[in-house]
């Protein structure tokens, strides 16, 4: 793929406001479905869909763990990313007193 396609593929998938949110938290540490499903107040298909389209798109890692998924940034091929990840609000008043995932 030519790289200003890639890069535009790329930026299309943060232009959704839920992908957007799910990378500013995995910016402060990795999560499973269940978690962002309770910290954005929405449903699991939902959530689950998006995490496949960043996925697919290069953008997060998955890691299992017994029965639970856990998902974290993946920008090291692409480093121009990590300026926008940086803009992103901190996420981490959301994540206080969730210093472990629900799921377990």
């Amino acid at each position: 793929m030519d790289p200003i396609d890639e890069m535009s593929e790329v930026l299309k998938l943060l232009s959704d406001k839920t992908r957007l949110t799910i990378l500013a938290l995995l910016k402060e540490r990795e999560l499973c479905v269940c978690d962002i499903v309770e910290l954005l107040e929405t449903s699991q298909p939902n959530i689950s869909q998006h995490l496949r389209k960043l996925k697919l798109g290069g953008l997060v890692h998955e890691t299992r763990r017994s029965q639970w998924i856990y998902y974290s940034l993946n920008l090291e091929s692409r480093p121009y990313l990590q300026t926008v990840i940086d803009q992103l609000p901190s996420m981490k008043e959301k994540l206080v007193g969730r210093a472990n995932s629900t799921c377990d």
